[in-house]
């Protein structure tokens, strides 16, 4: 097969990928050609390998990753005469080395995915070379079969002919045959069989069939024997092991067929036997590394899945006990340390886990970074995981010393138990992953047992951070509005912006429900620049359609930002726009903003507000008094309203009001005032709450005894009536 290049004339790129796959042939030909019984010549077997060398980087690179191609590859091995057992293993040990290396990286595949599945082509390859090479075994095997119960029956014709006849097929077989009468008494084997059992003919040809019983023979080999040397069947095939005379285990395919007379009575009985010791324990090594995790050696997220189902299935009294382990701070060692100080703290943690999962149907596995599971079962997990997770806690809490350095690892763990066959593998770990985050959040270094109720919040929770994005681009929120009323003359001065959610499952949802996740997933910023534009468009409509109301209507529009808003460097110039295309004047427009999220702010965060406020925009400080800052800081902070938080009016609801509450309003008014600030007061509830504020010196004031929040066609409504 000829490349572009050479069609062209024109010289292979010594480092292009063409090249570098010529370069892995010669290796892979260099390997195996010794041990290949074929009639081409080195260079010509060199060719034969490079479209085979082809289909397995292509494999290698494919988006949807699929190994099968390497079992074709395996296959063709066997059918260019690659059968020596040691063509497998040279083959396996060039992928495994020189594969990646040469061939793995140039199309940006990352080096862990591409040794994984150089892992998995190495597992397929073996597949198909083993299955090519037993077909092509059992196919002699017959023929062999074949041939050496015609040399027997025609043994009795012309003996010296069919003896020459069947010596030739008996002594070249690739395969052991033996040879035993209807007792079971070794007659005849041939050299291979002599070398597969170690070497010495005398120790085979005295020995019984029956004493070749090994303890890992499946049940029904013995049964198929009887059924033989019976006549009920002519022939079974079996993989079987035995006991070399070093005490080594052989494992063989073994293919037994009853030999009759010319009238068709039982006669002998032929053995052939395929050697599969290598090929099982290269299986076995395969399924180890893919089970178990490279850095730790931990059973992996494969294995754990394995024995965690198994551990759930219905069983009578069978219950389990789940501790899922998530390391406290593991990133800031690696952001400290390097990855490689992580990786060894890694390990240290996987050898204390193991220590303490050491008793019957316990085990520890790592599913991936620095989370761990460890597993008991029996009848009795709701007192041992509680014992298993403490062990965890103590084991971790001596200190890890690295690169000089004593480092105190913390974890937090999520602990679920419960009956064997209630609950799937993937809901039981959803559960344990939910309450190991709620340990974390309770300060972590602990565990928590699970509780459904938890979980469902959470999954709730979960499951109202995913729609949220949909929910904004489908229309899903919309917005109601308290007055704000001035307490002079009762008349509406304003409105707050309160955005809800309609949800299609739970119904409206107040900002309560939802204002934390758009915070913590960043949506924040667009939803909250939704709900500024929707209520200055609202602002503007009521001063067209309420010309006659104080100064023109409602002058002002209340919106809340949130910390990420104030963050957000897009917040001016979107604040200017939505001004601009409205045509509302900046001075309708109060942004309120919580006390806390103003505290101990420098200037670089002021700085947008100050623009904002230059502008003409009022900003208001929302609940006042529950951020414990500094009054002095007010002189430097752009606020033009001080938001009053409830909790400081609470007990003007009823007469006669707290006289201490009483001077902390009056001298927060007296402050406010002479800082050239108005003060808004939320929550009023009642008119006696009301006129206690007006007496004190309050301007605004919001609450259910003005109005509930509610559709913006209802904000010139106010039914004064007492909420309490």
């Amino acid at each position: 097969m000829s490349t572009p290049a050479k069609a062209q004339g024109q010289p292979l790129d010594p480092d292009g990928p063409e090249s570098r796959l010529r370069r892995f042939a010669t290796i892979w030909s260099r390997a195996i050609f010794p041990v290949t019984a074929t009639s081409l010549t080195r260079p010509e077997f060199e060719q034969h390998l490079v479209p085979l060398a082809r289909r397995l980087i292509e494999a290698l690179h494919r988006r949807h990753f699929d190994p099968a191609p390497a079992h074709e590859v395996g296959a063709s091995l066997v059918r260019a005469h690659c059968t020596d057992p040691d063509a497998l293993s040279r083959t396996l040990g060039v992928v495994d080395s020189y594969l990646v290396l040469y061939c793995g990286t140039d199309q940006g595949l990352r080096a862990e995915e591409a040794r994984a599945r150089c892992a998995r082509l190495q597992h397929a390859l073996a597949a198909g070379f083993a299955q090519a090479l037993r077909e092509r075994t059992l196919s002699e095997q017959e023929a062999i079969a074949r041939s050496a119960l015609s040399a027997r029956s025609a043994a009795e014709v012309a003996l010296h002919a069919s003896e020459a006849r069947f010596r030739a097929v008996f002594e070249g077989a690739a395969v052991g045959i033996g040879i035993a009468d209807l007792e079971g008494n070794v007659l005849e084997v041939n050299e291979t069989l002599t070398r597969m059992f170690g070497g010495i003919e005398g120790r085979i040809r005295s020995r019984n069939v029956s004493e070749w019983v090994h303890p890992e023979d499946a049940p029904q080999v013995w049964r198929l024997y009887e059924e033989l040397v019976r006549g009920d069947r002519d022939h079974y095939r079996v993989e079987k092991p035995y006991y070399r005379g070093d005490g080594t285990v052989l494992w063989t395919n073994l293919t037994v067929s009853l030999l009759r007379d010319a009238e068709g009575r039982p006669q002998y009985q032929l053995a052939l036997l395929e050697d599969t010791t290598e090929r099982r324990l290269l299986n076995l090594r395969l399924r180890y590394e893919a089970t178990h995790d490279a850095l730790t050696g931990l059973p992996n997220r494969t294995l754990f899945f394995e024995r965690l189902e198994k551990a759930l299935a219905p069983g009578e009294g069978r219950r389990f006990g789940l501790c899922y382990l998530d390391l406290d701070g593991f990133k800031a060692v690696n952001d400290s340390l390097g990855h490689s100080a992580g990786d060894r703290l890694l390990v240290e943690v996987a050898d204390r886990l193991q220590s303490c999962a050491t008793g019957p149907g316990e085990m520890v596995a790592r599913l991936g970074g620095d989370e761990f599971v460890a597993l008991t079962t029996g009848t009795d997990t709701l007192r041992e995981v509680d014992e298993l997770a403490s062990r965890i806690l103590g084991v971790l809490s001596a200190p890890i010393r690295l690169d000089g350095r004593e480092l105190t690892v913390r974890g937090s763990l999520g602990v679920v138990e419960g009956p064997a066959g209630e609950r799937g593998a993937a809901e039981v770990l959803r559960s344990a992953d939910i309450t190991m985050y709620r340990a974390k959040a309770a300060g972590g270094n602990r565990f928590e047992r699970a509780d459904p109720e938890a979980d469902a919040r959470a999954i709730t929770r979960h499951g109202l951070t995913n729609a949220l994005p949909a929910a904004l681009e489908r229309g899903e929120f919309f917005i109601e509005y308290q007055p704000l009323v001035h307490l002079g003359d009762g008349s509406v001065h304003g409105a707050e912006a309160l955005v809800r959610w309609s949800h299609p499952q739970h119904g409206v949802l107040g900002p309560d429900r939802f204002i934390p996740l758009a915070e913590h997933t960043g949506l924040i910023v667009p939803l909250g620049r939704w709900v500024m534009a929707e209520s200055v468009r609202q602002a503007r409509f009521w001063q067209e359609r309420h010309p006659g109301s104080r100064a023109g209507g409602p002058l002002r529009i209340n919106v809340n930002l949130s910390p990420t808003q104030l963050h957000h460097p897009g917040l001016v110039a979107d604040t200017v726009e939505v001004l601009e295309r409205s045509g509302l004047e900046p001075g309708a427009l109060c942004l309120e903003v919580t006390e806390s999220a103003l505290i101990g702010a420098d200037d670089d965060l002021l700085k947008p507000l100050r623009q904002l406020a230059d502008m003409g925009v009022d900003i208001a400080l929302d609940d006042f008094g529950t951020g414990y800052s500094n009054l002095a800081n007010l002189r430097r902070l752009p606020v033009s309203v001080l938001k009053l938080d409830r909790s400081f009016t609470q007990s003007m609801q009823q007469h006669p009001a707290d006289p201490v509450d009483i001077k902390i309003v009056e001298g927060i008014v007296s402050l406010a005032h002479s800082l050239q600030l108005a003060v808004t007061v939320e929550g009023v509830e009642t008119g006696a709450q009301a006129e206690q504020l007006r007496a004190l010196g309050c301007d605004t004031a919001q609450g259910w005894y003005y109005a509930r929040p509610g559709a913006p066609d209802r904000i010139h409504s106010l039914a004064l009536v007492d909420a309490v």
